[in-house]
């Protein structure tokens, strides 16, 4: 173990955890691929710890083809049945449809924006929103729009909190915390 000052989420947490907050977290994001990818994980935390989440990420990675939007907006009741039959996901068929339905919302917003990366950089003018622990929150007026919006193109499992969190994900909330060595 390194001696880095990290947030104070992740002290003394797995060594998967500490990988993530170091590597991903935070850090900018605007391939459509990552971006897709991590929509989907976040969706599917909803109500569950990211942790568990972390922990499933490769067998999503196999279950859900690599995360490949074009063959996940053709997922049928059969791809549906032998993910919900898969103890290696999180086998919620709730969470399962909505992750097809969004794949297919994903796509339409590629369709109009040029790239998802576009939409979603431009609720704040492709600008990071920096915060500080003294702000810390788990959801803000950005995560707000963001979500009114996706809900309106029809997305499910996209509350603020969510959304929040998606966002500090792909970076657009920088939410290091002042003593931490990526701040």
């Amino acid at each position: 173990m390194d001696n880095k000052k990290r947030c104070q989420w992740v002290e003394g947490k797995e060594e998967i955890y500490l990988n993530y907050h170091d590597n991903e977290w935070g850090k900018a994001v605007f391939d459509d691929k990552i971006l897709f990818e991590m929509l989907i994980l976040e969706c599917f935390q909803a109500g569950l710890s990211w942790i568990t989440i972390l922990k499933k990420r490769e067998s999503f990675r196999k279950a859900y083809d690599n995360f490949d939007i074009e063959k996940i907006i053709d997922y049928d009741d059969n791809k549906v049945e032998e993910l919900m039959n898969n103890e290696l996901i999180i086998r919620n068929k709730l969470k399962i449809e909505a992750s097809i339905n969004n794949a297919k919302i994903f796509k339409e917003i590629q369709k109009e924006f040029g790239s998802f990366s576009n939409y979603i950089w431009g609720f704040t003018d492709n600008k990071i929103i920096k915060n500080t622990e003294e702000n810390y929150q788990t959801k803000s007026y950005t995560s707000d729009i963001v979500t009114k919006d996706l809900k309106k193109r029809g997305m499910k499992f996209v509350g603020s909190v969510t959304i929040y969190s998606y966002l500090e994900a792909i970076g657009i909330i920088d939410n290091h915390t002042t003593e931490c060595y990526l701040y």
